[in-house]
């Protein structure tokens, strides 16, 4: 039953969003939320992949959307690569990068992790703005200004005409997220949440954490940077700003709201924050004090968002872990080996 039911939640909301264009499409702005809308969902949800069902809590996610950005842009604009592959090389750099993070950073725990991550964050703005970066074709402060858009034939998408955009993000969106509802309700979904609730019982029947964590750190980071990568050919240009601590807050923020380690949570969460941000912009600073209040207020009155209201659902306690490995095939032998490893 949940597994439908996160299947028809997530189809109700893209197909709202789908039938939006036919009453928006004359208002810009609007459209243009939209797509960002699309796009943060992407991170968001993968990011809430990582941390609301693994329980790694990294906060190098932004960091590794702008790697994927400037990747993108960097191949399209010196290489002259097609905008569409080089969305996928931004996916598979991003996801490298992340990789050689994780191999140190997961043998820590807990919130020397997110230390770890999150220092990715900090040391990344001054390395592009620095001379390696320039060499390497970053533009420095300045930035990148020249990004190619993405093309189909002889037609080329325009920011100026943001339909066409709005339902190319929405397609990679919805891709993203069913990948996310997939990997949820497989093997790994389960071992992810085994490791997350009891990692101690989920290494003594057997699973490798340490691999478990580092897929996880792979997906979430491949899908993070290609939502960087579509973004940098959205807009057209790149800077730095990118990793002001804004984008870093409003994305925690949509976990919070929607749903940590629920899915589609986080999308709910995107939808919310992304309009709600929009609709504060006229009472400047005070805007993130408002956020601030919001995120009390959940975490006193909804601890686990919106979704969490609404589907009541429960963590796994000890007798559900055990009925749980037996679902993967995982038996104990001696609190530690793996039943038909090789």
């Amino acid at each position: 039953m949940t597994r439908f039911r996160d299947l028809k939640m997530l189809l109700v909301i893209y197909g709202i969003f789908l039938l939006l264009p036919a009453f928006l499409h004359g208002s810009k702005g609007i459209m243009h939320l939209l797509i960002m809308t699309m796009i943060w969902a992407i991170v968001a949800c993968y990011w809430n992949l990582i941390m609301g069902y693994a329980g790694v809590f990294t906060f190098g996610n932004v960091a590794i959307y702008v790697i994927g950005a400037y990747a993108s842009a960097i191949l399209t604009i010196q290489f002259g690569i097609s905008p569409w592959l080089g969305i996928l090389a931004g996916g598979v750099i991003a996801a490298g990068v992340c990789l050689l993070i994780s191999l140190p950073c997961l043998r820590l725990k807990g919130a020397y992790v997110a230390l770890l991550t999150f220092a990715l964050q900090m040391i990344l703005k001054p390395f592009l703005q620095s001379e390696i970066g320039r060499a390497i074709g970053t533009g420095g402060t300045q930035g990148l200004l020249t990004i190619p858009p993405l093309s189909i034939g002889g037609y080329t998408f325009s920011s100026m005409e943001p339909v066409p955009w709005f339902y190319v993000t929405l397609g990679i969106s919805l891709a993203s997220l069913i990948i996310i509802y997939k990997i949820i309700h497989s093997p790994w979904g389960l071992v992810f949440i085994a490791v997350r609730d009891s990692e101690t019982l989920a290494k003594s029947a057997g699973v490798d954490a340490y691999r478990y964590k580092a897929i996880v750190f792979g997906v979430t980071s491949f899908f993070t940077g290609m939502a960087g990568a579509l973004y940098a050919h959205y807009v057209g240009v790149l800077s730095t700003r990118v990793l002001e601590l804004d984008l870093f807050l409003m994305l925690l923020i949509m976990q919070v709201i929607g749903g940590m380690g629920i899915f589609p949570g986080a999308l709910l969460g995107s939808i919310i924050v992304t309009f709600a941000n929009w609709g504060l912009r006229a009472v400047g600073t005070y805007r993130l004090v408002i956020f601030g209040a919001m995120v009390v207020a959940f975490v006193v009155l909804l601890p686990r968002g919106i979704m969490g209201a609404v589907f009541r659902t429960g963590g796994f306690g000890p007798a559900k872990l055990s009925k749980l490995f037996d679902q993967l095939g995982f038996r104990r032998r001696n609190g530690a080996e793996k039943t038909g490893k090789r």
